[in-house]
């Protein structure tokens, strides 16, 4: 009688080398959705105040856009980010640069590569840019 063969377990951010939890582990969905909310409101406000009437939003979303790319560059991660306990990372390590927050916030912006995952929980954003985001 042969023995079993071995389970492969797996967990998004394995294939990268980070561990299935705790810090430096891939963030779920729940810790993503509840950043993105608090980015999302505080920019709102920020237009509402600013930039009223904005019918179509457009005002909301170009806040959006800077405030994601200040504070990645910055601080390695959005005011939403950093309160849920998340930070960007480049797959590659090192140093995040200006251009991956870049390339990622314009991505995120049409919303389409954001929605689209590999089996690591990594949006198209976050493929093209280098990136992945991980819990501190």
């Amino acid at each position: 009688m042969s023995s079993p063969a071995p389970i492969a377990v797996e967990w998004p951010g394995r294939r990268l080398g980070l561990p299935a939890s705790g810090p430096r582990s891939v963030a779920r969905l729940g810790r993503r959705v509840a950043a993105l909310a608090i980015d999302w409101a505080l920019c709102s406000l920020i237009g509402f105040a600013f930039f009223r009437p904005d019918p179509h939003g457009l005002a909301t979303l170009g806040v959006f856009v800077v405030e994601q790319i200040i504070f990645l560059v910055t601080l390695g991660g959005s005011v939403g980010h950093l309160l849920v306990g998340l930070r960007l990372v480049p797959v590659a390590g090192g140093y995040l640069g200006v251009w991956r927050p870049i390339v990622r916030t314009l991505l995120l912006a049409v919303v389409i590569p954001a929605v689209i995952w590999n089996r690591d929980q990594r949006g198209v954003h976050d493929l093209w840019a280098g990136t992945v985001l991980v819990r501190r």
